[in-house]
């Protein structure tokens, strides 16, 4: 039963984090990715697109590169999204 409720609670964690990276498609947001070996990448861009299970970032420095990450990173918080609102 305990299993159950919190893998329930879990899914419907993930989904808001889905549904507000889907609400700012096309913003320009900051990125915050863990790098691993104690560095943290910093870099501005756009999120370009939604999965159902991952998101596609394009950077500003690098208009021909995207990084994508699923929405588990955010809830893990190994990345860390800021809107530009």
């Amino acid at each position: 039963m305990w299993k159950e409720v919190f893998t329930v609670e879990k899914i419907n964690v993930l989904t808001s984090i889905k549904d507000e990276i889907e609400s700012h498609v096309g913003e320009r947001v900051t990125l915050k990715a863990n790098g691993g070996r104690r560095k943290i990448l910093v870099d501005n861009g756009v999120i370009e697109k939604t999965y159902p299970n991952i998101f596609v970032i394009r950077l500003e420095k690098d208009t021909h590169r995207t990084v994508t990450y699923s929405y588990s990173d955010v809830l893990t918080k190994t990345v860390q999204i800021v809107f530009a609102g």
